[in-house]
């Protein structure tokens, strides 16, 4: 079997760590009523995010807006399918690069981080999440999802997180993943 190359997704990532487990933006975290289901990886805005392997554009689209939630930015996602079979969503993206159905290849952009978050509508009555992000100047980043097959659309996710009690079962956690990627 043929190895398949990796790259880092945003290589201009202020750091390749991956967020420990129950810190901001780790797999899972817990935020009170919803559970993140990624992992954020923050890096200017702007900068480049790159398909981490070989496969094809499943879906593209608006992943935060503020018709839904008064502090967010309009921002994008893409959604790939790897020849390996995992899926991921790449989130939080300014622009995006690439269409539905266009083939990848491991280190291509795919589109450029965008920032998320809109300061001038946080208040004391958003999330305490959220204001912790903003006291920390994290407000651009990539927002990165792993799946073992292709997401169903659900009422109980939106934005990168998960308002329901059990985790779906092919949302997996991207640490692993990404910590493999040299």
């Amino acid at each position: 079997m043929a190895v398949t190359l990796k790259h880092w997704p945003a290589p201009d990532s202020f750091s390749k760590n991956i967020p420990a487990t129950g810190s901001a933006g780790s797999f899972w975290e817990d935020r009170g009523d919803r559970r993140h289901c990624g992992i954020d990886i923050y890096a200017p805005a702007g900068s480049a995010a790159l398909a981490i392997e070989d496969g094809e554009v499943r879906d593209v689209g608006t992943f935060t807006t503020p018709e839904k939630v008064p502090y967010w930015n309009d921002t994008k996602y893409v959604l790939i399918e790897n020849k390996t079979g995992l899926v991921c969503r790449y989130a939080e993206l300014g622009q995006v690069a690439v269409e539905i159905g266009d083939q990848v290849k491991a280190g291509q952009l795919i589109g450029h981080i965008g920032i998320v978050l809109d300061m001038t509508k946080i208040t004391s009555d958003s999330p305490l999440y959220i204001q912790k992000l903003t006291k920390k100047q994290n407000l651009s980043m990539l927002h990165f999802e792993l799946y073992s097959s292709l997401p169903d659309d659900s009422s109980d996710y939106l934005g990168g997180n998960w308002f329901g009690d059990l985790r779906p079962e092919n949302l997996l956690n991207p640490g692993d993943y990404l910590s493999s990627i040299g």
